[in-house]
Order: C-alpha cells, then structure tokens, then sequence
C-alpha cells in the first residue's frame, strides 16, 4: 500500500523545476503581483486544497469560490466557508456576487474579517441561478448597476476590488469595453475578461478582439481568460490582445503544474515535462489529504472523485480507474486507486 509522505520533500525536485520562473510582475491597486498566470475561480472546484497546490506551483494569485453576497449578510455557514483562506494559498481574493450594491458592500467587510488580499465581483458567471439572481452575467444587461456595486464595494474595504466579466450577453450585445469603462470609473483595480458571451457557455472558441479592445480602453490591468492550456496558447493571448496577465480555469484540473509550465514559456520558451507518473499521484493524494484537513472525511472524498478522475486521465484502465473515482468514500480508498494507477504504469 502507498503511505503518505512528507509531500514538501517528496515533491522537492518538482518545486524546484516546476516553481515561479517568471520575473514579470503587476499591481492590484497597491498589491504587488508576481508572474503570468492566476487561477480562475470554479465553483466545486477550486476549494483551498486546490489552490494551495496552484499558489506552490506557479499561479500568481487565485481567486476563491462563488460567493453569494446575500447569503454571507444572512449568515448562511456555507457561503462563509467559501471565504475561508490559508497563509498558504496567496495572494488570494475572495469573489462576490449579487444584485445590490448595498448587500454586496456589506458582504465585502464581511468577507475582511477572512483577510482577503483583494475583493473579486462576479459579472460573468452564466449559471442560471447566479444569473436569474440578477448576480453574475445577469449584469451584462445592467450595466449602470454594474457601477454602482463596484463603486459600493471600493468605497465599503481597504483592500483592492476587482471585477471578472464576459464580453456581453451574445454576439448581438457586445459590452464589454463599455461596461470595463464603467468599472474603472468606479474605482476598480483590475478587470479579468473571459472572452466569450454568456450565451457561448464554455464553447466554441474565445474571442480574443474583445478583450484586446477593453486593454486598449482602460489603464488598470487586464487578464485574459478562455482557452488557455500551455504556454503557446497563453503567449497567444497575450501577445494579440495585450493583457498585461492570463488566467487558467479548466486547464488545471488535475495538472496544477500548468502554472509553472506556462510561467516558463513565456520567460524564456523553455517546454517543462509533465511530472512521472508517481509525482502525479504524490499530488493527488496531497490533495486529497488537504481536503480532509478541510473537511470532514466522507465530505472530503466526494469532492475528490471528480479530481482524482481528472488526474488519473489518459492512463491505462481509464474506465475501471473511474469507477472507482466514482465510488471514493475514504482517504484510504484513494491511496488503493492511486496504487493501481502506479501498479499499471509498471506494466506498460
């Protein structure tokens, strides 16, 4: 059976090949920023677990779960959690979303008494309850409404406010260099676009013009988001666009290491290897631990069965593999999986 290790030491050699390799930096208001590439909020997906491996191989900040603005002013147990930040896991941001500015400014103090480096608002989110909630892409249609609540927001925390937003609500309604004016006026410190509408979802294809025209119409930083998988397609983004930084979402599922890859890429074109299969597995049962340390046990595992599948894709027995994804219930369950996993590779 495979027992946990020190992870620091065992994944020395990957830290140290795989770390922060970009010199470039930026600022989030008075925020210092190091590197190329940030992790994109996913709901579900990107717990503290997550990010923490994201921040100690390369991502340059990450921003936090989906946060209900309403529920953290109700005291709701559960949107708190999402606020919730390790020393390990920044420079982080805690992201908001809501309909009024007063609620979300109040939201925001709250979400300081957590420590966040900075305050993210939600204007892109195309999930319909975020979304019939007047919160998230819904503010594509409303767009003075959209300044009112960064401008609540600024004037509510002591701590730079942000905004992620889509390019608009379809290819009839393109707003996003109008609505990133409204949000620098509004006192904000950056502005992340994804470069598709809210109709497009996640496909096909990001647009990259819009997010080139909303870096030529504002001062403050821009991210890229969309599409970016590898140093060539982060390079490609920045190089016709001009963001000063890109942003990886599904990309790093299961690969924490892109981070580092793309960092060194764009420093010097240098390709890094993916990690042995043993390093792979080292890291997922890191996270797996992590998220037993954050969780209770049963809870923990069945957030990892969608990590652990996204780890153990393209081996040997994909389908077997899965169906024991699918079934993970203890810590103990995911060192066996990742037994087979290595067992397997020792055959091919």
């Amino acid at each position: 059976m495979t027992n946990f290790v020190d992870f620091s030491k065992n994944n020395d050699r990957i830290n140290k090949t795989y770390g922060n390799l970009s010199g470039d930096k930026m600022f989030i208001g008075n925020l210092e920023i190091k590197g190329k590439v940030a992790l994109a909020p996913m709901a579900g997906v990107a717990d503290r677990a997550m990010r923490e491996i994201c921040i100690r191989n390369g991502a340059a900040f990450a921003v936090g779960e989906l946060c209900s603005a309403k529920g953290i002013t109700m005291g709701d147990k559960k949107s708190e959690e999402y606020l919730k930040i390790s020393d390990l896991e920044r420079p982080m941001a805690s992201q908001l979303f809501g309909d009024d500015p007063l609620v979300m400014a109040k939201a925001a103090v709250k979400a300081l008494e957590y420590k966040p480096d900075f305050i993210d608002i939600n204007m892109g989110c195309p999930a319909p309850k975020v979304a019939k909630s007047g919160g998230g892409s819904a503010l594509l249609d409303n767009l003075p409404l959209a300044g009112e609540i960064v401008k609540a927001v600024v004037n509510a925390v002591d701590v730079p406010v942000t905004a992620k937003i889509r390019i608009g609500r379809d290819d009839d309604h393109i707003v996003a260099v109008e609505l990133a004016k409204i949000i620098e006026d509004a006192g904000a410190s950056m502005i992340t676009v994804h470069g598709r509408t809210r109709a497009q979802q996640y496909a096909p294809f990001v647009k990259l013009e819009p997010i080139a025209d909303v870096k030529r119409a504002v001062s403050i930083p821009v991210v890229g988001n969309g599409d970016v998988v590898d140093g060539k397609s982060a390079e490609n983004m920045i190089k016709v666009t001009g963001c000063d930084m890109v942003m990886v979402g599904r990309a790093a599922m299961g690969t924490p290491w892109i981070f580092s890859q793309i960092n060194a890429y764009l420093k010097d074109g240098t390709i890094l290897p993916d990690p042995t299969v043993e390093e792979k597995m080292n890291y997922l049962l890191e996270q797996g631990k992590l998220v037993c340390e954050y969780k209770p046990e049963k809870i923990a595992m069945l957030q990892m069965r969608k990590h652990a599948s996204w780890y153990i894709k393209g081996y040997k027995g994909a389908a077997k593999l899965r169906e024991k994804c699918a079934n993970l219930v203890s810590l103990d369950g995911l060192k066996e999986l990742v037994d087979e996993v290595l067992h397997q590779s020792t055959m091919e």
